[in-house]
């Protein structure tokens, strides 16, 4: 069954990496995942990395690895902020994998309650998160 379509634009520190109509909007925010469809209530959410998936129809979905960022919906559109968001096929497992495992080091090496602390954790829940939809 067809749903009603909504607009939903991407942006990174890069510009945009997508823009168009979708059906529903599916992610993972700081609280849990949620979906977004056509005339959703106003919402303003913190954006954990996961797999983005708009989906265009029940048939055609497009993915991305999402990093750290924000989701605004108002006015019947959706605005997804994003540290980076990458396409599956374009993700290198090989290097999400020495990536991670820098990033685990580095958070054991970091000092207790720090900012540097904090940032390791960020890059370990990324890594891992694009290492999730890389398999998918």
């Amino acid at each position: 069954m067809a749903r009603t379509k909504f607009p939903v634009e991407v942006l990174t520190p890069e510009g945009a990496v997508f823009s168009d109509e979708v059906e529903m909007l599916s992610t993972r925010t700081s609280v849990g995942s949620i979906g977004i469809l056509a005339n959703h209530a106003p919402l303003m959410a913190m954006l954990d990395p996961a797999e983005l998936r708009l989906y265009r129809s029940e048939g055609d979905i497009v993915r991305f690895a999402q990093g750290e960022g924000y989701l605004q919906v108002v006015e019947n559109s959706a605005l997804v902020l994003v540290e980076e968001a990458i396409r599956p096929e374009d993700l290198d497992r090989a290097d999400l994998e020495q990536r991670l495992r820098s990033a685990r080091e580095a958070l054991e090496r970091a000092a207790e309650d720090t900012e540097e602390q904090r940032r390791c954790e960020r890059d370990v829940r990324r890594y891992e998160a694009f290492l999730q939809v890389s398999q998918a």
